[in-house]
């Protein structure tokens, strides 16, 4: 994969799903962007379920700040997101309705409450249209309704980064 060109692009609330993001960028490089709204998200947690739920059930789409001019130049798309509600963040879906993923390999991540990915992976395959999308990785991250944001940091950090290289040994992103 390395005459692949690589762009890793991910949302994400509490980090977790950055942290994710990182780790993979560690492992095959590339450029990555973290997706961001033209208007501040909530901090408050449960005022953003309440407006990503509401975002969901009216099929808003709020506009992204980031802007990815060189888009057409990457080969290979890892596109990171959490679980909202069992679904994509509307940020997510704002970006696969932006840009054309035909042509491209897609590889989606997700980081969740416990709950597990929900139907973020197949939401990005139903958006991909004309791309090669590969099995994607899950893993739980925060619990913040609990009061636990970042979770994959220290130890965990490490335990998670074994499963992402397994899981890109899998799928043929990086050798062993």
């Amino acid at each position: 994969m390395k005459n692949k060109k690589n762009l890793i692009v991910y949302y994400s609330r509490t980090g977790n799903t950055a942290a994710v993001a990182n780790i993979i960028h560690q492992q095959v490089g590339g450029d990555i962007v973290q997706l961001e709204t033209t208007v501040v998200r909530p901090s408050d947690y449960e005022t953003e379920v309440a407006q990503n739920q509401s975002e969901q059930n009216q099929a808003i789409l709020p506009a992204l700040k980031t802007k990815i001019d060189n888009f057409s130049t990457y080969d290979v798309m890892f596109i990171g997101t959490p679980t909202w509600n069992m679904a994509l963040p509307q940020a997510v879906v704002t970006f696969l309705n932006d840009y054309n993923l035909s042509g491209k390999t897609v590889i989606p991540f997700n980081t969740n409450g416990g709950y597990g990915s929900g139907n973020t992976f197949t939401q990005i395959q139903s958006k991909a249209k004309g791309a090669k999308v590969l099995k994607g990785f899950s893993v739980q991250g925060g619990k913040e309704k609990d009061g636990v944001l970042l979770s994959i940091k220290d130890q965990r950090e490490v335990v998670v980064s074994k499963e992402i290289d397994n899981w890109l040994v899998d799928i043929g992103q990086i050798k062993k």
